[in-house]
């Protein structure tokens, strides 16, 4: 039975790393399911669930690839970042039209 040290790192590999953007993608949308059996304030449509998860999971994806691709902690945080800015601003532009008229 062969032991790992701390310093080496287990790579998942690239079938567990999309099942757990599925399944955080899935975890981050059912929090507007749960609270439109609350409330009236959280109305959304079928087609907002799946801009959410289509924009939720390509990010995570992304992320994904992008953290298998770069080694060095410099460069996965700079990929995370950019993820990240792509992320909100897709997610502004969508919601309510930052810079265009996508979400009025």
């Amino acid at each position: 039975m062969s032991t790992l040290s701390g310093s080496e790192l287990v790579k998942p590999t690239l079938g567990r790393s999309l099942l757990t953007v599925a399944a955080v993608t899935a975890a981050i949308l059912s929090i507007p399911l749960v609270a439109m059996q609350f409330t009236n304030e959280v109305n959304w449509t079928g087609s907002d669930f799946i801009a959410a998860g289509l924009l939720l999971a390509s990010a995570g994806l992304v992320l994904t690839l992008a953290l298998r691709r770069f080694r060095s902690t410099k460069q996965r945080l700079i990929a995370a970042a950019v993820v990240g800015l792509g992320f909100l601003y897709c997610w502004a532009e969508m919601a309510v039209g930052i810079f265009t008229n996508l979400g009025s």
